[in-house]
C-alpha cells in the first residue's frame, strides 16, 4: 500500500474522530518540580537539570572547542545562519566547518550546529522544530549536537513551553543525548540520535 493511501484512510479516520472532551480543571502550579525550579536565573536552572541529563552547558566558543577537540570531533555542519557568530570562531580553533549539509554523506559530519527554537528550565529540555532547524537531518545524526539559543528562549516551566508552541508540524524535546535502556536497565546513549547534546548560550 502507498504511503498516499496510509495517509489517507488516517485523515478520514480521525476526521470520523468525535469531540475529545475538555481536560479538567486543575492548578497548573501543582505540576512543577519546585526542587528542579530552583536557582537565581532561567540559564542557571536549564544548565543545572540540563547538565543532570548528561547534556552538556557552554557559553562561550572555547568551551565549545575544546570539547570537540579533546573528544576528535572536528568536522561538521553549522547553520549558515550561525555561522559568523559560532562556525568562523571554530573554524579559528582548526575545525572544519561546512555551512552546506550534504544528505548523502551525512556519516561524515562529526557536530552539527543548529538553532533550538527554545529550551525548558525545569526538565532540561531543548525545544527544537522545523521553523528554526536549517536542516532536521543535520541535527539528529551527527554524534554531537550543538544548539545554539538566546536567555530570551528559555521557558521556565514545562506549561509555559507546551502554551508556546507554534505551528511547526514536528517539535522535538531534547531532554540530553539520546538515550535507550534493555529490560536489564543498562543504559545507553547516541542510539536513536547525538550521543553528545550541547547547549550553548549566545547572548
Amino acid at each position: 500500500m502507498s504511503r498516499e493511501n496510509i495517509m489517507a484512510k488516517v485523515k478520514k479516520a480521525t476526521a470520523e474522530v468525535a469531540d475529545k472532551e475538555e481536560y479538567p480543571a486543575y492548578d497548573v502550579e501543582q505540576l512543577h518540580s519546585l526542587p528542579r525550579l530552583e536557582g537565581s536565573g532561567l540559564w542557571e536552572i536549564f544548565a543545572r537539570n540540563f547538565r543532570a541529563v548528561n547534556g552538556k552547558a557552554y557559553t562561550t566558543i572555547s568551551e565549545l572547542a575544546s570539547l570537540l577537540q579533546t573528544s576528535g570531533n572536528t568536522r561538521g555542519y553549522c547553520d549558515p545562519a550561525l555561522f559568523d557568530g559560532v562556525g568562523k570562531a571554530l573554524t579559528a580553533f582548526g575545525m572544519t566547518v561546512e555551512t552546506n549539509y550534504d544528505r548523502d554523506n551525512y556519516d561524515r559530519y562529526q557536530f552539527g550546529i543548529t538553532r533550538a527554537t527554545g529550551a525548558i528550565a525545569e526538565s532540561g529540555s531543548l525545544i527544537l522544530d522545523d521553523d528554526k532547524t536549517s536542516d532536521r537531518l543535520a541535527a539528529l545524526s551527527p554524534w554531537v549536537h550543538v544548539a545554539v539559543l538566546s536567555a530570551h528562549e528559555i521557558h521556565r516551566t514545562i506549561p509555559e513551553a507546551i502554551a508556546a508552541l507554534g505551528d511547526s508540524p514536528n517539535i522535538i524535546w531534547a531532554t540530553g543525548p539520546s538515550k535507550t535502556a534493555d529490560v536489564e536497565g543498562i543504559l545507553i546513549e547516541g542510539v536513536h540520535g547525538p550521543g553528545e547534546q550541547i547547549a550553548l548560550l549566545v547572548d
